[in-house]
């Protein structure tokens, strides 16, 4: 039996700012500079993700090790380039990952392939109009990575992952951006950097259960990414043409900040991810 949604008199309105956030991030970017931007980007993500061993991946299946059982059915949600299922299906007895993008899908397959995963059935669907009836209590672990700005009704995601569960739910979402995309995004649009696209969205989904009365773990891990300069100088473009036309004069402007903190012609950097879970 599922746990009851207890019902505050006072609740914090984070949804007037999560509105705010998705009316910006959700206005397509404006990328003249290169017509393929889209199919590069997904390419660049799934190379940077396979060449990584999958690191965020790992780091993310070694805390859900902690509550998990050999014997465990897992539905992911927008799995991408398989950046947390490949590890993760050595842990457990199967993984139905869900992805409404073709173009993710080819490289969740090919990266299941190469790293001989078996156990997982890919399914092409929109999570948010798969029937709640045939999906409930189905799965011992729901779980999404990178997602929580994919969707527009956040109440409504996480009222599906717990009721497809018959265990636990959990959340891994990037958190922060390094100083150079900031630093960038200042020069190219001459505004201070607001936090325009930060990737953090957990605080968000934190609120929603702890106001349910959900009693939520929180862990968290760094993890490294490397990239070539021409891969990061696209990466940062995809965030700045959000807010102004990335053409090829503002592409090469990007490239020349980008290029003085590569060595030999490589970027890295540090990131930080957070991970919560919690029990149905």
């Amino acid at each position: 039996m599922k746990p009851e949604k207890r019902d505050l008199k006072y609740k914090i309105n984070w949804q007037d700012a999560r509105k705010s956030i998705l009316d910006e991030r959700f206005k397509g970017p404006k990328l003249s500079f290169d017509p393929k931007i889209k199919e590069k980007s997904a390419a660049d993500f799934s190379k940077k993700i396979s060449e990584g061993d999958f690191e965020y991946g790992r780091k993310t299946a070694e805390i859900f090790a902690g509550f998990l059982e050999p014997s465990y059915e897992v539905l992911e949600i927008g799995p991408g380039p398989g950046t947390v299922t490949v590890p993760l299906s050595k842990l457990v007895k199967s993984i139905t990952s869900i992805d409404l993008s073709l173009r993710n899908i080819e490289f969740l397959r090919k990266n299941l392939t190469e790293k001989g995963c078996t156990n997982v059935e890919v399914i092409n669907k929109n999570w948010l109009r798969m029937d709640d009836y045939e999906l409930e209590n189905s799965y011992d672990l729901v779980f999404c990575s990178h997602f929580l700005w994919m969707i527009p009704d956040l109440e409504e995601h996480i009222n599906k992952m717990e009721n497809a569960s018959r265990r636990y739910c959990a959340i891994v979402q990037p958190a922060g951006r390094d100083k150079l995309v900031k630093d960038v995004f200042t020069v190219i649009t001459g505004q201070e950097y607001g936090g325009e696209f930060e990737p953090d969205a957990d605080y968000f989904a934190y609120v929603i259960i702890r106001q349910w009365g959900r009693l939520p773990n929180v862990s968290h891990f760094s993890y490294s990414n490397t990239m070539t300069i021409d891969e990061k100088v696209r990466s940062i473009a995809s965030f700045i043409g959000r807010f102004v036309e990335v053409d090829k004069e503002r592409v090469e402007k990007i490239r020349e900040l980008v290029a003085p903190h590569a060595e030999d012609g490589i970027f890295r950097e540090t990131m930080n991810a957070v991970v919560m879970w919690w029990e149905i």
